[in-house]
């Protein structure tokens, strides 16, 4: 049974990556499967909602994977509001509570991870590439 995945990841620096991971598991030829539950961008600055998206797309899920890039640690300017230093933040600790199983996967080796994801049993790829990513969800 493929796992269904809620991707978290940097809208404004790292997209690209969450469409590239969906393409690949599209891609009959790819080994990386799964069923992407990830929102499509959210048409609202409403704080509230974009929570109630999050968290019923979080709910669908059996797990969220975790695209670590330069930003995952920046300060959000709605961060008093969304109760986190950013979205990322709040979509890891969303999916703990809802007890799903974590997949950590760094574009590169060097960012710095965010904190929500240590001592909560994440399994990590160290590397943005198929055989990392694959190793990882199916240890996951």
């Amino acid at each position: 049974m493929k796992k269904r995945i809620f991707i978290s990841f940097d809208y404004e620096h790292d997209k690209n990556y969450r469409y590239l991971l969906t393409a690949l598991a599209k891609n009959p030829r790819s080994d990386i499967e799964f069923t992407d539950v990830t929102p499509e961008e959210i048409q609202s600055y409403d704080v509230g909602r974009i929570k109630a998206v999050l968290t019923k797309k979080i709910r669908e899920a059996t797990h969220t994977l975790v695209i670590i890039g330069k930003y995952a640690n920046s300060y959000h300017p709605d961060r008093d509001e969304i109760g986190e230093r950013n979205w990322q933040w709040w979509e890891i600790n969303k999916s703990d509570e809802e007890g799903k199983g974590l997949i950590a996967v760094k574009i590169e080796s060097s960012n710095e991870s965010p904190k929500p994801l240590y001592a909560k049993g994440a399994t990590w790829a160290n590397s943005f590439t198929v055989d990392a990513i694959v190793n990882a969800i199916d240890r996951a």
